[in-house]
């Protein structure tokens, strides 16, 4: 059976909503969490649908920490949706930081782009 997460992606079109889902899937605690879960996901023609302007709407009243909210905030302007400035990377965690940076490379059409420490 899918995760909900994998559902999101499969229901995103293409793109910048694909991207963002493709992130927060990778992510997987704030698909966990059950605030995020009721402000994103919705039913849409049978189909598990991300509704990215209920989050935004909600990203400060979710008790989220700051790495969590920092990570969903830089996802949430991947599909155009809120002013969260760059400087945002700076809270995120190694793991959360490799996910923006494979997201960031989807969305410029690059996910070939050489990733790690070089010698």
């Amino acid at each position: 059976m899918p995760t909900l997460g994998e559902l999101l992606v499969q229901s995103a079109k293409l793109g910048r909503d694909r991207t963002a889902a493709q992130a927060l899937a990778e992510e997987e605690t704030l698909l966990a969490h059950q605030g995020v879960r009721l402000a994103l996901v919705v039913k849409e023609d049978g189909r598990m649908t991300a509704r990215w302007e209920g989050l935004m709407g909600r990203l400060y009243t979710l008790n989220l920490d700051e790495v969590q909210r920092a990570f969903l905030g830089l996802v949430l302007s991947m599909v155009g949706i809120g002013h969260i400035p760059l400087t945002a990377v700076e809270s995120l965690d190694e793991r959360r930081l490799l996910i923006m940076q494979r997201a960031l490379c989807r969305l410029a059409g690059n996910d070939r782009i050489a990733r790690g420490t070089r010698q």
